[in-house]
């Protein structure tokens, strides 16, 4: 005679963050997003420079320089290299106009010395995912490797599919990057000065952190995008937030928070890089107060759609 036995079900995956890294001229940590001050900072000039980044362009290179101090801040890295699961890291990257002087300059090298006058070597310049590329052959990240260049969303959506690739199995871990350097075409094209940096998150599995002992930062609770701030925010979860990250304080869908800030005030249009960077300061919020709830949101109305996600803190009840 046979038994029956109930089916078992594992429980659900769940994405937390580890790590942040930014490379953000005049800022060091993340809390710096959030109105601490502290001397120095990151400098472009000397910051870019080693034969690390060699041959490489100006946005791998800001990349590069976001995606270290992530992974070391997370416990990943140290002075053999990346620690953890190579073949189970994926990496991320948003950014909108991070390869656009790279390929306005080849197409005036064809222009006045046709396709004879191109090197070889800049070529995969000219592709949006050497950025992507570019940190997973330096730190040996052999899982998913995905650039989403989405518009104002972008950064989020970054954020978005990360958590997915963790929370459906595909990876264990992933390094969300955004990145967007400055120059006279990307100034031209924006109509504004543009943010020259990037900022970097280390997302893993709530299971594969607690397995080494890493220090979770915050649980990525919801992502979602509609076609309007309300719609956004209540597919991502509904949460009532404690600090809210926008550019769009002003919108009256927006919802009722103790606080709200742009945190990339100042910094320059920050394009695909915002969504990350808003990421990073909820993420620094939530390490002084651990039961709180934070909503990043980019879009508005003039857009193509609006993103939105929900961090809570590690001592964050339901």
């Amino acid at each position: 005679m046979s038994t029956a036995h109930p089916a078992t079900t594992s429980p659900p995956r769940v994405a937390v963050v580890t790590g942040t890294g930014l490379a953000v001229p005049g800022l060091t940590l993340s809390d710096e997003l959030l109105g601490t001050v502290r001397d120095g900072g990151f400098d472009p000039v000397t910051g870019l420079v080693g034969r690390d980044l060699r041959h490489k362009d100006r946005a791998s290179r800001l990349a590069l320089r976001a995606a270290a101090p992530a992974l070391r801040d997370a416990g990943l890295l140290d002075g053999d290299g990346y620690t953890g699961p190579g073949d189970t890291t994926a990496v991320v990257v948003s950014t909108n106009v991070g390869i656009l002087e790279n390929v306005c300059s080849f197409a005036d090298t064809i222009a006045r010395d046709t396709v004879l006058g191109l090197s070889p070597l800049g070529l995969p310049q000219t592709s949006s995912n050497v950025i992507a590329g570019s940190v997973a052959m330096a730190h040996g990240l052999r899982g998913p490797n995905v650039t989403l260049c989405n518009g104002p969303t972008s950064g989020l959506d970054a954020l978005y599919w990360a958590r997915a690739l963790i929370v459906t199995g595909r990876a264990e871990t992933a390094v969300v990057i955004g990145v967007e350097p400055a120059g006279d075409i990307v100034t031209k094209l924006l109509g504004t000065p543009a943010l020259d940096g990037a900022v970097a998150l280390v997302l893993e599995s709530a299971t594969g952190a607690a397995g080494r002992g890493a220090t979770v930062r915050a649980t990525v609770a919801g992502c979602a995008r509609a076609a309007d701030l309300a719609g956004a925010v209540a597919r991502a979860g509904g949460l009532t937030p404690d600090l809210w990250l926008t550019e769009a304080a002003d919108d009256p869908a927006g919802p009722r928070a103790n606080a709200v800030l742009d945190p990339a005030a100042g910094l320059g249009a920050a394009s695909g890089a915002l969504g990350l960077l808003q990421a990073a300061a909820a993420v620094a919020h939530l390490d002084e107060h651990g039961r709180h709830t934070v909503l990043a949101t980019c879009g508005g109305p003039e857009d193509d759609g609006v993103a939105a996600v929900f961090l809570t803190g590690p001592h964050h009840t339901p």
